[in-house]
């Protein structure tokens, strides 16, 4: 038993989780353990085993919209109203507490470069009870853990179009509904849908055969059952990802596995797919001091590159050589440290009641560090 299984089962021997699937690389050195049941009582645990991969997705969103970049399609500082005409007028809540009629027109467009920051003004807050927070969660974002049958990709930018910003365009970081904007956008700029895109452009170029928004019945047998606290079944794998949502969320919609994961993460620290500079800016901090500072409950003092977060303590703010990655609300984590070339891949089904890890993934990463 090596010590990764050996740590992961303590955790399932206390019953805190069912199962879990981690990877641990650095250069040519790697450890993966398998261990629990893939649902309570149930078949074991493999390596193979399909997870549902939450936030992690955010990463893979990005990635995709920096292949449009490098395409010439798009450029950082283009504005997005081109493509995304429903935000070719926003307006701004006249202060973030403000009640939705109560509105200012925005200083400036949204452009690529907000999407990718998640500075364009929409998205979850610190305080929920905030309007515009208030009113995005209930309309089309759900509790950004698990998709909540949000509408069709048109039908839910026009909602979005109809509703203010919480704040003016590049003026604070907010979490989640910019990665499902990014989605949209990738769609009609390429003129495919955000799935087939993903597929062609990221998933069969990195071999990445079981991820997607949905698992066929055929690699059901490997998909595992989702859990909330107390281990209440949420959901079963034939539940919610046995058909096509109507709105393949780029904000935590994909499910995959270890190792296709592990291909993802080995592209951002190696050859291949995107340029070094796209790779660069990907995960290099672009907040400011008091945009990292001003969200206590998500970033907690971490920066955002694109699509995930870094780790700006543990190298100069500005350097890339810091951990890149994110969370999901689903149990899953997964980071890379450019300067180390490590890899950590986390994927349990027991989701997160909260931003802060809970002490498994805790665990696991005192464990990577040490790798």
């Amino acid at each position: 038993m090596s010590r990764l299984h050996a740590l992961l089962q303590t955790f399932v021997d206390e019953g805190t989780i069912p199962g879990a699937v981690a990877l641990v690389a650095r250069g040519s050195a790697m450890e993966v353990a398998a261990v629990g049941s893939r649902s309570v009582g149930g078949p074991p645990m493999t390596r193979d085993s399909i997870f549902r991969i939450a936030s992690i997705t955010k990463p893979v969103t990005a990635a995709a919209v920096m292949l449009l970049v490098e395409d010439g399609t798009l450029g950082l500082e283009s504005e997005v109203r081109e493509w995304l005409p429903e935000l070719a007028s926003p307006v701004v809540a006249r202060t973030p507490s403000s009640e939705l009629s109560d509105v200012v027109p925005a200083v400036r467009p949204i452009t690529v470069v907000d999407l990718l920051t998640s500075r364009a003004g929409y998205g979850f807050a610190d305080d929920f009870s905030l309007p515009s927070v208030q009113e995005i969660a209930r309309t089309i974002q759900g509790d950004g853990r698990i998709p909540q049958n949000p509408p069709a990709p048109d039908e839910w930018m026009a909602i979005l179009g109809r509703l203010p910003m919480t704040y003016q365009p590049g003026e604070k970081w907010l979490y989640n509904a910019c990665s499902d904007i990014q989605g949209v956008l990738i769609a009609r700029v390429s003129g495919k849908s955000f799935p087939e895109f993903l597929a062609e452009r990221i998933f069969e170029p990195l071999g990445m055969t079981d991820t997607a928004f949905t698992v066929p019945e055929g690699k059901r047998d490997r998909f595992t059952s989702y859990y909330k606290s107390g281990l209440v079944l949420e959901d079963a794998p034939d539940g919610q990802w046995a058909t096509m949502p109507a709105f393949p969320s780029g904000a935590g919609g994909l499910v995959s596995t270890v190792d296709d994961y592990f291909a993802f993460t080995r592209m951002l620290l190696g050859d291949g797919l995107l340029s070094a500079e796209s790779k660069r800016l990907m995960m290099t901090n672009h907040l400011t001091r008091e945009q990292q500072d001003s969200s206590k409950l998500f970033l907690d003092g971490q920066g955002w590159g694109f699509g995930g977060g870094v780790d700006t303590t543990l190298t100069d703010p500005w350097n890339v050589l810091g951990r890149y990655g994110w969370v999901g609300g689903t149990g899953t984590s997964a980071y890379v440290t450019p300067s180390t070339g490590t890899t950590g891949i986390l994927l349990t089904q027991l989701g997160v009641d909260s931003p802060v890890a809970p002490k498994n993934l805790q665990a696991f990463w005192e464990y990577t560090t040490k790798f």
